[in-house]
């Protein structure tokens, strides 16, 4: 039986229009870095530094003296609070904030994990109403544990966090191959893509994985007993 199901945010539980791309690139963009939309995707999900840092380090014609990594996601994480505070089309996913409750309800503890650091996160949660004891049980962000993902370390200190002892009682959920090595690293049952977020079936299904969903609202029927 499951336990806990730790679900990302941006992407599998939180519609935004693709912000995180869009902020990332400008970022690079104002330090003199250009990137390609294909290039920020595939970082999806890594802590953000870890993500800036890569993108900095593959572009071509790289120079001497590269951006500073700090400085790029201090940038980052500016315009990101920003945009989470204002924009308007900032919302849960279709039916995200029910499928908390079904899993509550059913007696699974719910969490939430991200590749931001607490600064971005609690803009959002504050923005969606988010709150630990009500719509969720709790979040961990990367900047919060030693290794974000793909490293199972977040998953670790939750499990830690709401007394859940062994992996095979955790279900991760997220849209990126990140995600999925942290499931699969953390040794989780279920390993679960959604395919409607910044990555299709087809980007997920090399990576590890036990079930591919188009929606977090397939989620509790593969974590509650029964359906």
């Amino acid at each position: 039986m499951i336990e806990l199901v730790v679900l990302d945010i941006a992407g599998t539980t939180v519609c935004d229009e693709d912000a995180v791309a869009t902020c990332l690139g400008a970022a690079l963009s104002g330090a003199g870095v250009d990137v390609s939309p294909a290039a920020i995707n595939a970082v999806m999900g890594l802590p953000k530094p870890e993500a800036i840092r890569r993108l900095i380090a593959a572009r071509p014609g790289a120079p001497d003296c590269p951006p500073d990594v700090d400085a790029v996601h201090g940038d980052f994480v500016a315009r990101m609070i920003e945009h989470y505070r204002t924009a308007p089309q900032i919302a849960p996913v279709d039916g995200a904030t029910a499928v908390f409750r079904r899993l509550r309800a059913a007696g699974l503890r719910v969490a939430l994990n991200t590749g931001f650091n607490r600064v971005i996160t609690a803009a959002l949660l504050d923005r969606l109403n988010w709150r630990d004891g009500d719509a969720i049980d709790t979040s961990i962000c990367s900047d919060e544990v030693s290794r974000g993902r793909p490293y199972p370390d977040m998953i670790h200190a939750l499990m830690q966090r709401c007394g859940v002892r062994a992996a095979e009682r955790v279900a991760k959920v997220g849209d990126t191959p990140a995600d999925l090595g942290e499931g699969t690293a953390a040794g989780c049952r279920l390993v679960i893509g959604v395919t409607s977020g910044t990555h299709t079936a087809i980007q997920l299904a090399p990576h590890a994985h036990t079930h591919l969903v188009e929606s977090v609202r397939d989620v509790p029927a593969l974590c509650i007993p029964g359906g």
